[in-house]
This record gives structure tokens, sequence and C-alpha cells, in this order.
């Protein structure tokens, strides 16, 4: 059986940083050539984010299979497993950056859970930008790359400036998009859901669970769910426990046992007869799929 899949963090990938607070900023072809083992699955403890500007293939983010297309973006959070199966001619540029790259830049810490293509779900975290975004996100991206090649310590806060101001732009592109003309409060509301579902996964499992700490009816949290999301709130919270397993079933120093302990499941027919009903086969399938 294959090892548990490894983490990598920045200091590993590379000895090129920019000063104390760690970040790697590179064309995607370069990165590719010194980095082959990233085809294979691993996980980040850093933030990772990429624009194609040519390329084919196909990569893996949370076991959801992506087709590769110029003008594509993704973003990665911590954690996420991930895997690249690339073809041809890829390029484009890559930047990883650690959770404290911005803490002492900016005044409050969660500043970055604001942008929801950085909050960890895949379906919101993959953009094609059009034509017109593409060539103002790309010259940002080569600003990155200038500032980046002189290595200055000043250049790190210009670094932050210019990667904020592409995590702003394409907020407002999404913002602007008809289906995204939601309320601030409710937008802000689901963020809080979605935090505390990250926190709190492993025991809480109900949504009136979570509409207790909101402060909101359970009607509510739901109603606001399917509006912003697309999905009730009871589906939020299995699909983070569904994710979780996953990621833990791939890791083959652990029983399936012991993954449903560890996710809150006292009975290991029932982790089973949940991973099946949503996740369509048993974690023994799963596992020896990803074995």
């Amino acid at each position: 059986m294959s090892a548990a899949i490894p983490i990598y963090d920045i200091g590993s990938l590379s000895s090129d940083r920019l000063g104390e607070e760690e970040i790697i900023v590179s064309r995607l072809s370069h990165y590719l050539v010194t980095h082959p083992n990233l085809k294979f699955p691993h996980r980040h403890s850093f933030y990772h984010l990429v624009l194609f500007t040519k390329g084919e293939g196909t990569y893996e983010i949370d076991f959801v299979k992506c087709t590769v297309s110029p003008s594509q973006m993704y973003f990665m959070v911590p954690g996420q497993v991930h895997s690249w199966d690339l073809t041809g001619d890829n390029d484009g540029y890559i930047i990883n950056f650690s959770s404290s790259f911005f803490h002492s830049f900016l005044l409050s810490p969660e500043y970055l859970k604001q942008f929801s293509f950085l909050a960890g779900i895949v379906d919101g975290s993959i953009i094609t930008l059009p034509e017109n975004l593409r060539q103002e996100i790309t010259a940002v991206f080569e600003s990155i790359i200038e500032e980046a090649q002189l290595k200055h310590r000043v250049n790190r806060d210009m670094i932050r400036v210019l990667l904020l101001r592409i995590f702003l732009t394409i907020n407002k592109h999404l913002g602007s998009r008809p289906e995204q003309k939601v309320t601030g409060s409710k937008v802000i509301l689901i963020r809080n859901f979605q935090n505390l579902v990250e926190q709190h996964f492993h025991r809480l499992r109900l949504p009136r669970d979570y509409a207790t700490l909101l402060y909101i009816t359970p009607n509510h949290l739901n109603a606001l769910s399917k509006d912003i999301l697309g999905k009730p709130a009871g589906e939020v919270i299995r699909e983070r426990v569904l994710l979780e397993a996953k990621r833990r079933l791939i890791d083959f120093d652990l029983t399936i046992s012991e993954v449903a302990f560890q996710l809150g499941f006292n009975d290991n027919s029932y982790f089973t007869k949940f991973f099946k009903k949503y996740g369509g086969i048993t974690p023994e399938e799963f596992r020896e799929k990803h074995s």
C-alpha cells in the first residue's frame, strides 16, 4: 500500500525565499521542472494559487478532477490534497505564501477569509478569467515576478500589495456577476457559518447547532445557505465531514476504524453507511482506488 501523502511547507520546496515571511513566486513552467514530484498527491501547509496562460492536462483538488484551460486560475488553502497530470507545453504563474505572510501587514488576521475563493471549497476556488481581466491580472503577476527577483526586504510589502490587488480585483469581478449579487450581511453570515463548520464539524453535525452559534433560526440558516451556496446547510456540513474522511483515508497508517473514531463516529458501521451514502462507494473501495 502507499504511504501517507506528504505535507509540504515552503521551506521544503525552496531555499530561495524573500526574508523571514515565506513566499515562493515563480513562472509555472520553471516550477514544474524543479518540482516534478508534485504531480503525485500531496498537501500544502501554505496558500497556493496558479494562473494558467497556456496548458493541457488535468489537476485534482480534494478528489475533484479539473481540466486545465488557459486563463484559468485556481486557489488552494492549507491542508487541501492536490495533484497534477499535465501534458504538453504548460505555463503561467504560481505563488505560494504562508498563513502568516500578511499578519504583520494587515490589521485583521481574518482579512483573507472574506474572499470566497480562499474558503477551501473547490467549486468556488476555480475561476476562468475573461480576456480583459486576464490581461490585468497577468500584468500584476509580471510585476510580482519583477519584485521577487530583486530580493530586497522592502519588496516584500510591494508583493503583498500586488497580491492583495489580485484578490480584490477577482473579488470585484465575482461580485459583479448577476448570480453573486447578495447583500453583504448575508454573505458575512454564510462566511461565519462556513468558518464554524471548519472548526466544529468533528462534533457538530446538525444545522441547528450552527444556527444557535450564529444567533439565527435553523430555517433562516437553511434559506441563506440555499440562496448563496446553492445547497442546504446540512449538505454543507456533510460535505465537510466527507472531505475530511477522504483526506484521512488516504493516510494508510490509519485503519478505517481509527478514521471513523477521529471523525466522531463511535460506530464503524455507521461511518461506512455515511460514506457509502454520500460518497457513492465504501471507505474500503475508496482506499483501494487511491492505493
